[in-house]
């Protein structure tokens, strides 16, 4: 595919095709189309299992990775409905809010990318810095909910189980 990507720099080009190349690895599809609405996050919708993009409404590109974040931790049925009359319209509950932060994190480890790029100063209602501090001190708020879906290990549970500590995931995608 072709990607329009016009209003990025080199730098952020070479992130988002990271980031684009890894969750296709992982099962997200990121689908590039006009979309003409208005949603949460310029130029970024979701759709059944997958992110649909319009880069010339884009802002911040480390924004796909959070959204992408928001699929991996619904449970897959839900997963499937994302973006339907079928959807819940509470969806995400707050719980998945924070845990979509958190994978985002992991995500941002995973391919080695600056936080700045994900946590960007325009989002998470002003507390990206402070973000970004509490997940470099190993302060991982949220932690327990991931846990608990099955996606990574807290440090006593992982030392207990002989498995790698978040960030490390044990999967990224809750089933």
């Amino acid at each position: 595919m072709e990607l329009n990507l016009h209003k990025l720099d080199h730098q952020d080009d070479v992130y988002l095709k990271k980031v684009l190349t890894f969750l296709d690895r992982i099962g997200i599809d990121v689908i590039e189309r006009p979309i003409e609405h208005a949603t949460f996050l310029p130029g970024l919708d979701l759709g059944p299992s997958c992110i649909y993009v319009d880069y010339a409404r884009l802002d911040y590109p480390g924004d796909i990775l959070h959204e992408a974040g928001h699929l991996a931790v619904t449970p897959s049925a839900q997963r499937a409905i994302v973006g339907s009359a079928q959807q819940d319209k509470d969806w995400p509950p707050q719980g998945e809010e924070i845990a979509a932060i958190l994978w985002s994190y992991a995500a941002a480890i995973e391919l080695d990318l600056p936080l700045n790029f994900i946590f960007h100063e325009h989002g998470y209602k002003d507390d990206s810095a402070w973000l970004i501090d509490n997940f470099a001190s190993g302060n991982y708020i949220g932690l327990p909910i991931m846990e608990w879906a099955g996606l990574s290990l807290g440090p006593q549970r992982a030392a207990k189980e002989g498995k790698p500590a978040f960030p490390a995931m044990l999967r990224w995608l809750r089933e």
